[in-house]
C-alpha cells in the first residue's frame, strides 16, 4: 500500500488552512459591507470567499480521492486543524448568507422608517 509522507500531508494540509483562512477573511469584510448597507460590496466578497473554499475543498477531495485509492495518509494534528478551519470557514459563510437577509429587511425598513 501507497503511503503519503508527512511533508504532502503537511503540505495539503497548509493548502487547506491557506485557502479557508482567505475565505474566512473575506466573509469577515462581506458582513463589515452588510452592516453598512453595501450589499454589491458584500456579494463580490462572498464570490471571492466561494473561490477560495473551492480551492480547499478541492485538496480536501484530491486526499480524500488517495484515501480512496489505497493510500496510506498518516493524520496529524495540521490535518485536524486544517478541517475544522475548512468546516467553521463554510459554516460561517452559511451564516453570513442569512444575515445578509436580515441586514437586507433591516436596510428596508429603514428606508421605510426614515421616509415618515
Amino acid at each position: 500500500m501507497a503511503k503519503m509522507d508527512n511533508e504532502q500531508s503537511q503540505l495539503v494540509a497548509f493548502t487547506i488552512i491557506s485557502y479557508s483562512g482567505m475565505a474566512r477573511a473575506l466573509v469577515h469584510e462581506a458582513m463589515d459591507a452588510m452592516r453598512q448597507g453595501d450589499f454589491a460590496l458584500a456579494d463580490e466578497k462572498m464570490d471571492e470567499a466561494d473561490k477560495q473554499l473551492v480551492e480547499a475543498h478541492k485538496a480536501q477531495t484530491d486526499l480524500l480521492h488517495q484515501f480512496a485509492n489505497g493510500v496510506e495518509i498518516e493524520i496529524q494534528i495540521i490535518m485536524v486543524h486544517a478541517q475544522d478551519h475548512l468546516m467553521t470557514t463554510m459554516t460561517l459563510k452559511e451564516m453570513a448568507e442569512e444575515m445578509k437577509k436580515v441586514y437586507t429587511d433591516l436596510n428596508e425598513l429603514k428606508a421605510i422608517v426614515q421616509s415618515k
